[in-house]
């Protein structure tokens, strides 16, 4: 059911960030999205996955996030915008959307409170299951790397502080699309996202209307690849040593296993039904792996009790 889980997972993020990538080279050059460059995008990313993999975990992935950060690439975007909206603009609209998360979050997400069930299917359903099925290489793979941390570091470390940059950067960018919208413009984010829906482009169409749009729309497509690679990779060894039964050195040509059907994966599920395919996947195989998800819960509070009844 893990292995299921992440590689469905996997598929949906390697089909949607496929997606945006050919957004992107339609906003910038004009090349049509047709599925063939689709999968040839994909095809693409698989080749660079395969040969971090190839290399392993210090060599591969570690080394491809270290590009990303040593570039600083997406500090650089991220600051760019918030000069471009305004600082004051950016930090009251992170804190009114937080506010507004703890406060209407629960109301949103109940189908029984509500007239409409747009946001608890559209959004509610779909992102959950996602985030469920991406769990079973996400927990191995941090707790691989946190190896040595205090549960104190852990939590502050691995999800505060990454919950709240990840909450800054959605109010940022989200914020900017939606208040332009709101002023009567931003006619690239209207014309995906809501005329054509096509939200992969969402990101190139809010770009549009900033300046320097030239600079900012390839160093996004690059951002996408990267952090679409990293993912996947480490999705791809995760799911390698759970086959492998808990081995960290698996031999390599499981390893190219792996990454190959992830990729197959994305592109049958892409071509055979699209956006919705992609969603579907990731529902179908996260919903079930929750009971899992829910007696590892279990099995976790058991382990900090037992720990704490030996300090």
């Amino acid at each position: 059911m893990a292995v299921l889980a992440a590689l469905f997972g996997l598929a949906t993020s390697l089909g949607l960030g496929a997606q945006q990538v050919a957004a992107g080279l339609y906003e910038v050059f004009g090349i049509e999205p047709s599925p063939t460059v689709v999968v040839l995008l994909i095809i693409g990313i698989t080749i660079i996955e395969l040969g971090s993999v190839l290399l392993g975990m210090d060599a591969g992935v570690k080394r491809l996030s270290e590009i990303n950060m040593i570039m600083i690439m997406a500090v650089e975007l991220f600051l760019f915008v918030i000069l471009v909206i305004g600082v004051g603009t950016a930090i009251s609209r992170y804190f009114g959307a937080m506010g507004d998360s703890v406060m209407l979050l629960p109301q949103l997400s109940n189908p029984f409170g509500r007239g409409d069930t747009s946001f608890f299917h559209g959004w509610t359903t779909f992102y959950w299951a996602w985030w469920i099925a991406w769990s079973p290489f996400v927990g191995m793979f941090i707790a691989r790397i946190s190896k040595g941390r205090t549960v104190r570091e852990f939590v502050a470390c691995a999800l505060l502080s990454p919950t709240s940059v990840c909450a800054l950067w959605m109010s940022t960018f989200g914020g900017a699309a939606i208040d332009m919208l709101n002023a009567g413009g931003a006619e690239g984010v209207r014309a995906t996202v809501i005329d054509a829906y096509k939200p992969e482009g969402a990101l190139f169409g809010l770009l549009n209307e900033l300046p320097l749009y030239s600079i900012a729309a390839p160093i996004s497509r690059l951002l996408i690849v990267i952090f679409f690679v990293t993912s996947s990779d480490s999705g791809s060894l995760v799911i390698d040593t759970i086959t492998a039964g808990g081995k960290m050195d698996a031999p390599l040509v499981q390893r190219v296993f792996w990454c190959t059907l992830e990729e197959l994966v994305a592109i049958a599920v892409l071509l055979g039904g699209g956006l919705a395919a992609l969603q579907g996947s990731a529902v179908s195989t996260g919903i079930p792996f929750t009971l899992v998800v829910l007696v590892k819960c279990y099995c976790l509070w058991l382990a900090l009790r037992s720990e704490q009844s030996k300090l």
